[in-house]
């Protein structure tokens, strides 16, 4: 199975309503500097979980967020661009252990945050009990699309005794652009990032989150957040989304994707060429 090998054009040079209105409800709170954030609530070892909400909801659970809450913000900004490229097996190996819920699996990608122009290789691994660990190192940004020596070095050396197959064939298959905020509880050492302008796959083949939608994502390191139970108070459940099987499934490949079938076809687009 081949994949693409080009980068995909940046599609965060533009603005939404649905980004408006999020830094419109972030902008409320009190804000917090990245340092801060980083050392209270940095979180490279936690729990995930994903939601699909309307702004509707999002307004009222910013409003019920306790004091203790800060935005992030850097330079007065709320809202930041990232452009994540994602690697992979020419079989989609990575795709396939998320696919069959593999305890094993972990996904590889290089992040570039788009005002900063900084680049991260990160490594995401599923340790136990469902828990993420994250690792990363700083990366060249115009090497976003590929892993050079020294990546390469860094990915053997972390997966190496996780993983039986060799680190060396990963390759580049799906971009990931979003707008991100960040929120973050400094005494709970709880955060909650919110993705708008999602755009999910490569080149042309792409599907887009709905407007009006965003993508929330609690993270905590051992339990069930504040934000978590008030999501349920609010009627909203973890949804099941992964950003890069999303991208997997827009490029029209034979591979299976009924796990996130329903979450694509809910809040999904395929955008007007």
């Amino acid at each position: 199975m081949s994949v693409a090998r080009e980068p995909t054009a940046d599609t965060l040079a533009w603005s939404s309503p649905t980004a408006a209105a999020v830094t419109t409800m972030v902008q409320t709170l009190p804000a917090v500097d990245l340092a801060t954030l980083e050392s209270a609530a940095g979180l490279l070892t936690r729990v995930d979980r994903k939601y699909i909400v309307t702004l509707a909801t999002l307004e009222r659970l910013v409003q019920g967020l306790g004091e203790e809450w800060r935005a992030l913000d850097i330079d007065g900004r709320r809202l930041f661009g990232y452009t994540s490229t994602y690697f992979d097996t020419d079989d989609l190996v990575t795709y396939r252990a998320h696919l069959q819920r593999r305890r094993k699996r972990y996904k590889v990608r290089v992040r570039r945050y788009t005002e900063s122009e900084q680049c991260m290789l990160e490594i995401k691994r599923k340790g136990l009990r469902g828990v993420t660990v994250k690792e990363r190192q700083p990366h060249p940004a115009w090497q976003q699309a590929e892993l050079g020596d020294d990546a390469q070095r860094f990915v053997t050396d972390t997966l190496g005794a996780y993983i039986a197959q060799p680190t060396s064939a990963l390759r580049p298959v799906v971009v990931i652009t979003n707008r991100r905020a960040t929120l973050a509880s400094l005494t709970s050492r709880s955060r909650l990032t919110i993705d708008t302008d999602l755009t999910c796959g490569w080149g042309e083949r792409i599907l887009t989150l709905r407007s009006g939608h965003v993508v929330l994502e609690t993270k905590v390191e051992d339990h069930a957040s504040t934000v978590d139970r008030m999501l349920r108070s609010l009627g909203e459940r973890p949804a099941p989304i992964s950003k890069y099987c999303v991208g997997v499934a827009s490029l029209g490949l034979d591979v299976p994707h009924n796990p996130w079938g329903r979450t694509i076809s809910r809040y999904f687009d395929n955008p007007p060429t």
